[in-house]
């Protein structure tokens, strides 16, 4: 509503134009075209505000979200004014770099065609009912992939009329929300929270592999991210405590030429190896397979070569600490 009042200023006091949106209450909003816009895309998707519901969440169909972000994950995401974006967005004022072309509606996608959407969307499910052959199917605990030809999905309907609408659900609601409007991953403050979190309610399902879960987040998140981290350490920028001054390259001196203030680096070495500690005690916990742990060791001694030169890091986890209900965390360093 804040958004819609200020560009209504903008037509009216900037271009002399009448003002457009003129909302009053939330219910104005209804019928409004908005762009969707993930994380670290740069395309945003149209679509238009039907209702409103009191939940941290986007409810949307699944297509969309699909067009907007690939695989759908994470929970991170936004919508924009169409009128906001034609007034506010150039590619003028831009930063020139690579990344600054993410999360900016560089293009906007007026119409989705399910055909072109990742595959996971069309395996949402469009039946208005289930057939008794399905469920006689069910009875002997068949893979999904056994029985879902059973069950009339998106991916029945692609390049056909009814992909566009009359998608069917098979019990009505008087509410599409639960009693928590906001997700726990919205909730919890720290990564190791949220990984803890992830492996509980791995090892409660009998389909999931904790193991694997863990596995999965060491490879794909954890080494990932330290190996940038360190990345980013080695080729970072120097900083003026007096006068802020940015430089490439620190001085012989560690003195700004400027104004000779001391220089401070812009990123900590515990920024680097925060997430080492986590990585290395799941890594023996759940006995993971040994090339993660190789991989683990070598960004290790990487690290310690790195740091070499400087004091025994002070980045210290809460579970090092006594009574905290758990054992002490292992030490970063090895011999």
């Amino acid at each position: 509503m804040r958004v819609a009042a200020f560009v209504d200023d903008e037509l009216e006091l900037v271009y002399g134009l009448a003002r457009f949106y003129n909302i009053k209450t939330t219910e104005d909003l209804r019928g409004k075209v908005i762009v969707g816009l993930a994380p670290h895309t740069s395309v945003g998707v149209a679509g238009r505000i039907i209702g409103f519901s009191n939940a941290q969440v986007c409810f949307a169909n699944p297509c969309w979200h699909s067009s907007k972000r690939r695989d759908c994950d994470g929970d991170g995401d936004s919508v924009l004014l169409l009128l906001d974006i034609f007034l506010n967005f150039s590619v003028e004022y831009i930063p020139t770099q690579i990344g600054g072309l993410m999360d900016t509606p560089l293009l906007i996608q007026p119409i989705i065609l399910p055909a072109e959407v990742d595959d996971q969307a069309h395996n949402f499910d469009v039946a208005w009912e289930y057939s008794l052959a399905f469920y006689q199917a069910t009875e002997s605990s068949p893979s999904a992939s056994k029985v879902s030809e059973l069950v009339e999905t998106i991916r029945k309907r692609v390049n056909m009329q009814e992909q566009f609408y009359n998608y069917g659900f098979t019990h009505n609601t008087s509410s599409i929300t639960i009693k928590s409007s906001r997700s726990a991953y919205s909730t919890l403050t720290t990564l190791a929270d949220k990984i803890a979190k992830q492996i509980e309610v791995a090892e409660k399902i009998e389909a999931v592999s904790a193991k694997q879960v863990v596995e999965s987040i060491i490879k794909t998140h954890l080494i990932r991210d330290i190996a940038g981290n360190m990345k980013k350490y080695s080729t970072q920028s120097f900083k003026c405590r007096a006068c802020s001054r940015t430089l490439r390259r620190p001085t012989v001196s560690a003195r700004c030429e400027i104004c000779g203030g001391e220089l401070r680096e812009t990123l900590t070495r515990g920024s680097v190896e925060k997430y080492l500690a986590i990585a290395r005690r799941l890594a023996k916990q759940y006995d993971v397979d040994e090339y993660i742990k190789e991989r683990l060791e070598l960004l290790v001694r990487e690290m310690d070569q790195l740091f070499q030169a400087r004091e025994k890091s002070t980045q210290s986890e809460l579970t090092d600490f006594p009574g905290q209900g758990k054992e002490p965390g292992p030490t970063l360093y090895v011999d």
